[in-house]
């Protein structure tokens, strides 16, 4: 199995979704939306490389965490990668998170690899690039109004 590329974790974030939250920034996103939070995630050489075991330890050894996030960059560009973690945190009753640039519709396709299986695991995806016109501070765990926040396990 191929290591992670990550650009960086935050262990007890309340800005990635409800609760306390593991959140893995991971490295490399093909969109370079203008106005991007994270623009030093968008190379998919930067970052660092890490295990996924080391990543799933740390998340065990949170007892008060309500889930876990999966932001970057773009996870869905590393959704092969990301798979084992999905799979832990739904084991250990976590919620998964995910946001990406993709659309839902663009997932549920062939387009991008290994997406429709880690769609599998992810409680609440919020999709669509950040669009700095409709960029909004009023919107919850999102960044503009194009961005849609789903359910997958209820779609």
């Amino acid at each position: 199995m191929k290591k992670l590329r990550i650009a960086g974790i935050v262990n007890d974030s309340i800005v990635d979704g409800p609760g306390l939250r593991y959140t893995i920034f991971t490295q490399g996103c093909p969109h370079h939306c203008e106005g991007c939070h994270n623009p030093q995630t968008h190379p998919f050489k930067g970052g660092k490389k890490i295990r996924q075991k080391k990543i799933c330890d740390e998340i065990q050894k949170n007892p008060l965490l309500y889930g876990v996030t999966f932001s970057g960059g773009d996870p869905m560009s590393q959704a092969r990668e990301l798979l084992p973690i999905a799979k832990f945190v739904k084991e250990k009753g976590l919620e998964l998170a995910c946001y990406t640039g993709y659309v839902f519709e663009q997932l549920l396709g062939d387009s991008v690899p290994y997406a429709r299986e880690l769609l599998n695991y992810i409680d609440i995806l919020i999709d669509g690039k950040f669009v700095l016109s409709q960029k909004s501070l009023n919107l919850k765990y999102k960044g503009s109004k194009n961005q849609r926040t789903i359910d997958v396990q209820s779609s």
